[in-house]
């Protein structure tokens, strides 16, 4: 059995804001999602979360997270401190402590799962997460003999111009065998220079302890300002884009897009420059996005093709080109085989198979049947001022450009609508609406001046 708690009641004032720092998003997750997210692969029995700044929004934030238990830290005095508070919820408790911090996401679900597969199979009281750092200076010095039992750690400031030389830092995670841990948490003393209770003193009464190296340094980096939050998501960035290369995508220029780790790519789909991809996002196989597209929590299907525009909470089907310019959003559900064109904007609107929207036209809440041709310049007036109101247009149908179709409104299969009409009233089948006022030319006639 094996728990998991994750120190979250620090304030960050560094960030230079009031929402509490493991809030802070990386990547389309905050910080404390993605710490919980890198202990998924050691199954853990139950996640503690320690709160104090904040505490409520941490909570709402992980409302929809089963099984989390939150331990108030009312007062911060250390990371030892913290780890104290959990005792009342650990009675009777066998198994393993992982020890997490909060503002550090960068872990991968393997370190993890090396971790605790070393502390187990060493039989450790404790196993120590360690990094070899191009520069340490400001780091703690971690010390061990040849087998990577601990012998001391030392802060930068204490250390011998020898041990400078030494780059093992103790990163701040750890793997405790609960019984062990807890007969010395009461034993922790705040007899510093800060008045805190540190978890490391902890280590002082435990053995054996042993320390581990993490393979890449970058996964122990924390975030404690602005810049160190856009320091992890550049390499976050870099992991993702490595790993879709790797998988068969292609993209054109990684420097100058971005893609969240929660998006979903199918081979053998290319991205264009300055594109950006966010959310619960999938794109199909064959797919070309971009230059300067936006797509969030939408799904294209195969060989869609979206040039400069904005795809939102949408639904792309195969074989459909979409832009320049174009905009879909609030659940919009296109077609196979369907052209979205120039500075398009779509809202609540189902498209069927091979319907066009080729030219400067707004559909909001329509429905439009198969093989449906929207000219320029159409617009479905679907706001009274009050109410939003529904328009359906049969399959078949020409809407002629510059109309406007006055919602709540019904069109039938293979109706034209002639161009310029403003259609108030339902139409049948297999016809055509002309609602224009007629042309009166008077010749000869002109301004008096």
């Amino acid at each position: 059995m094996v728990a998991v708690a994750i120190l979250a009641a620090g304030r960050g004032t560094r960030m230079k804001s009031d929402l509490p720092k493991v809030l802070h998003s990386l990547g389309g997750r905050t910080l404390l999602e993605r710490v919980l997210n890198s202990c998924l692969s050691v199954e853990p029995s139950r996640h503690l979360v320690i709160v104090g700044y904040g505490g409520e929004k941490v909570k709402q934030s992980l409302n929809y997270w089963a099984g989390i238990e939150f331990v108030e830290q009312t007062e911060q005095k250390g990371t030892g401190h913290a780890v104290q508070q959990i005792i009342p919820y650990m009675q009777g408790m066998t198994g393993d402590l992982l020890v997490l911090n909060g503002d550090v996401p960068l872990l991968r679900k393997e370190t993890i799962k090396m971790l605790l597969e070393t502390h187990r199979n060493h039989g450790n009281a404790a196993t120590l997460l360690t990094a070899q750092l191009p520069d340490p200076k400001g780091y703690g010095r971690v010390f061990c003999d040849s087998q990577n039992l601990l012998k001391e750690i030392v802060e930068d400031r204490d250390c011998s111009p020898a041990q400078k030389q030494n780059r093992r830092i103790n990163a701040g995670v750890y793997c405790f065998r609960w019984s062990a841990l807890a007969e010395v948490l009461p034993k922790l003393s705040a007899n510093n220079d800060q008045n805190e209770y540190y978890l490391t003193d902890a280590v002082n009464y435990l053995d054996p302890v042993r320390v581990v190296d993490v393979d890449d340094y970058q996964e122990i980096l924390g975030v404690n300002d602005r810049k160190q939050l856009a320091t992890a998501y550049k390499i976050l960035q870099t992991r993702i884009k490595d790993d879709w290369m790797a998988a068969g995508v292609t993209l054109i220029d990684p420097d100058s897009l971005t893609i969240d780790d929660t998006v979903q790519l199918h081979p053998d789909v290319v991205i264009e420059p300055q594109t950006h991809l966010r959310g619960n996002t999938v794109i199909g196989a064959g797919c070309r996005i971009g230059p300067g597209s936006l797509i969030e929590n939408s799904e294209i299907g195969e060989n869609v093709n979206v040039l400069y525009s904005v795809i939102t909470d949408s639904k792309v089907s195969s074989d459909t080109r979409i832009g320049p310019y174009a905009h879909l959003r609030g659940h919009v559900d296109v077609g196979a085989g369907c052209r979205i064109g120039n500075f398009v904007e779509i809202k609540n609107t189902k498209l069927g198979e091979k319907t066009n929207v080729a030219h400067l036209s707004y559909l909001g809440d329509a429905s439009l049947g198969n093989r449906v041709n929207v000219g320029a310049g159409t617009i479905t007036a679907n706001y009274d001022g009050v109410n939003k109101h529904p328009t359906h247009i049969g399959s078949n149908s020409k809407i002629g450009s510059n109309s406007v179709l006055v919602a709540p409104v019904t069109l039938g299969e293979q109706v034209t609508v002639a161009a310029g009409s403003v259609v108030t009233e339902d139409v049948p089948n297999d016809s055509l609406v002309v609602a224009r006022s007629r042309q009166v030319v008077k010749e000869g006639w002109r301004m008096k001046s």
